[in-house]
């Protein structure tokens, strides 16, 4: 049948099928070539699989340990007036203020607090307390103790659990906010011992917060003197 009638022309048999092309020559020096390159890349393999391979948990280890907050050492050229303060009690009064919210966690750093302040010289009648419903209350309690001007500075306490809702992020942020809004209103320093965790179980590494905000409130206290104090020269 013709193409017309929708088959295909039939194949030409000037080259008849079953004869192959001959094949091409090799060349020698390039065969060894494509052999090194073989064994170079057989080479890398085994290079690359004794390198050590860090274990997932030592990454997430060393991770988590870079983005603790740690104190670092400074030292300020000479030639510049400096003006540090100490953390030295003295008879400077202190506000502290507490949540009752996670008391079992509260108490420690409220203990924590205390004898820190013991050891910094502050007596006892130096000392007030203010408990508060929760880490959402610590802003105005701060506020109100600041107001006064019998204090020379606040320590906030408090601790607050990530839960399954969103309140987590509303208590912490507003506690954070409003206790820095104190400060910056009153001109009287607040330091900051809340714990936001996301397990209970976090606070046992984390209760010397307490004390760091101790010796966080009265070292900006002393400063604040020391700055007072030169103003009026």
């Amino acid at each position: 049948m013709s193409e017309r009638d929708g088959w295909p022309e039939a194949p030409s048999l000037e080259e008849p099928p079953g004869e192959e092309e001959p094949a091409a020559e090799v060349d020698v020096e390039e065969q060894v070539g494509d052999e090194a390159d073989e064994d170079d890349e057989a080479d890398e393999v085994e290079e690359f699989d004794e390198i050590e391979v860090t274990e997932p948990e030592a990454v997430e280890a060393s991770e988590a340990a870079s983005k603790e907050h740690a104190a670092g050492d400074f030292v300020v050229p000479e030639g510049y007036g400096v003006l540090e303060g100490s953390p030295q009690g003295g008879r400077r009064a202190v506000g502290i203020v507490v949540s009752r919210f996670n008391g079992a966690v509260t108490g420690k750093l409220l203990a924590g607090a205390l004898a820190e302040l013991e050891v910094a010289g502050v007596p006892r009648d130096a000392i007030t307390i203010m408990p508060v419903p929760g880490a959402f209350e610590l802003p105005i309690a701060a506020m109100a103790l600041a107001k006064t001007r019998r204090y020379a500075c606040i320590v906030a306490l408090g601790c607050v659990v990530r839960g399954d809702t969103p309140h987590f992020d509303f208590v912490a942020g507003e506690a954070a906010s409003g206790l820095q809004l104190a400060a910056l209103e009153t001109g009287v320093p607040v330091a900051f011992g809340v714990l936001t965790l996301e397990q209970a179980e976090q606070a046992d590494h984390r209760l010397e917060k307490g004390a760091e905000a101790v010796r966080t409130g009265l070292e900006m206290a002393d400063v604040f003197a020391q700055l007072r104090a030169a103003a009026q020269r």
